[in-house]
């Protein structure tokens, strides 16, 4: 059983190592909220996909990869990923940026916000819907077909461990490196990061209208 547990582990890491939304929302959180988020984000992250693993045994996979469905995905999650960019531009033009991160600053509300923050990333987010879909789904099928429910414990155990441990890494070096750069540098690298959002939102909104011309 410790061989599903390490496959999923590997595997998950390979996946959460890549650039992408969740990545660059991770960098962009842990500049202003330290080190907290590289724990919150990828537990909303990790609570989508609880519900995944539900749905997909529930049979709803298929639904999810129909044509219909990426579209739609793809649509709002273009959208979703161009707003969150540009409040993050809007973020530099009205000044609002600042060092000023409180260790202390544990107000639910902004911890909660990035724990949605991570679901919603996830969600909107076509690949993850079909890395689970097709991918995910197999692996999972495997497990199950050789430990059951224990053998999908273990599978989905071992993938939400290395997306903890790998965001939580990102977040401490970039809190603990944050205080050798300067303000202005530092809204360069939140305007790259908010123009990369942007980028990805248009690449999945193209790519979702595509499949209806």
């Amino acid at each position: 059983m410790s061989l599903i547990f390490f496959q999923s582990l590997l595997i998950a890491y390979s996946g959460a190592i890549m650039p992408g939304t969740l990545l660059t929302y991770t960098l962009d959180m842990s500049l202003k909220k330290g080190i907290k988020a590289g724990v919150l984000i990828p537990l909303g992250h990790a609570i989508l996909e609880a519900f995944v693993v539900i749905l997909l045994f529930l049979g709803l996979g298929k639904y999810i990869t129909t044509p219909m469905s990426k579209m739609i995905i793809g649509i709002i999650g273009g959208a979703v990923m161009v707003y969150l960019g540009i409040t993050m531009i809007k973020d530099i033009l009205q000044k609002r940026l600042s060092f000023n991160v409180k260790s202390n600053d544990s107000s639910y509300k902004r911890n909660l916000e990035m724990v949605i923050g991570g679901f919603v990333i996830s969600a909107v987010n076509p690949y993850f819907t079909i890395w689970w879909a097709i991918i995910g789904l197999s692996l999972m099928t495997s497990a199950y077909s050789l430990h059951g429910f224990v053998g999908v414990s273990l599978f989905y155990t071992g993938h939400i461990i290395a997306d903890i441990s790998w965001y939580l890494l990102i977040a401490i070096l970039i809190s603990k490196t944050k205080r050798f750069i300067n303000l202005k540098a530092y809204s360069v690298i939140i305007g790259v990061l908010g123009l990369v959002m942007i980028c990805f939102g248009i690449n999945f909104f193209v790519q979702s209208i595509k499949t209806i011309i």
